[in-house]
């Protein structure tokens, strides 16, 4: 417990998921947590339910496919704590992840994009200065297995997410010399609503994962001391999956 005593995180794309998770693990372990989402009665809740376990916690309805947003979120985030010493960039839009790449928009692929490694590379931007002032800060960036594994139907959002590793490996090399570790997370976890048409988890574990206990402990050690010589990573929370994509 209290292993980010003293940190301020901030987590994009709380409102709901794994990014839920993982703002309310945050705040067990000591973190002030900022709670971003697009979604107000989401980020409402979200800070309701870390209050009531008594952590700190500061709501910031933002969304990240908005430039300025982003900039004033931020802002929002400093005036309130002073200070960001761990950025989760877990935010995407799952309206327009699924295409075939036969009938693959220019316009879905660019909204993947926008609300990907563009959204991503800005939220790290605007943290920037504050990571760097922390001594030790922290971006961890959710990619996806449909990128590495090609995943049929998912052309864009795979598309976007493998250049969302790029991302991260390319500031982890640039932002050493900050004291600033930047990691990648590729989940595979149970994030469907209860009356989706859920496909048969083929990880060797036979199960998707739960964003509260098996996702969000990963990102948790991610922003803990314990992974300060980790930097350009891509973790797979996925039950093994990655197994069928090793070459």
């Amino acid at each position: 417990m209290n292993r980010l005593d003293g940190k301020v995180a901030l987590v994009a794309g709380a409102g709901r998921g794994i990014g839920r998770a993982t703002a309310k693990l945050f705040a067990a372990e000591g973190a002030k947590v900022a709670v971003l989402s697009r979604t107000a009665a989401n980020v409402d809740a979200v800070v309701a339910d870390i209050e009531a376990a008594g952590g700190t916690a500061l709501g910031v309805v933002c969304d990240i496919g908005d430039a300025e947003q982003i900039r004033a979120g931020v802002d929002k985030v400093v005036a309130g704590y002073g200070r960001i010493d761990i950025l989760v960039n877990n935010a995407f839009d799952p309206s327009s992840v699924y295409s075939s790449i036969l009938d693959l928009s220019v316009d879905q692929l660019q909204r993947n994009f926008e609300m990907g490694p563009v959204a991503y590379l800005r939220t790290m931007q605007a943290c920037h200065p504050y990571l760097k002032a922390s001594g030790a800060g922290r971006v961890i960036n959710f990619g996806s297995m449909a990128g590495i594994t090609g995943l049929a139907g998912t052309g864009p959002y795979g598309m976007a997410k493998e250049a969302v590793r790029a991302l991260t490996r390319t500031a982890a090399r640039e932002w050493g010399a900050d004291g600033i570790t930047v990691n990648n997370v590729l989940p595979v976890a149970e994030t469907w609503g209860a009356d989706a048409d859920v496909p048969a988890p083929t990880n060797p574990l036979g199960r998707y994962g739960s964003p509260e206990e098996d996702i969000a402990p990963v990102v948790l050690f991610l922003a803990s001391k314990d992974a300060q010589f980790l930097t350009g990573y891509s973790l797979t929370p996925d039950g093994g999956m990655i197994i069928d994509s090793a070459r």
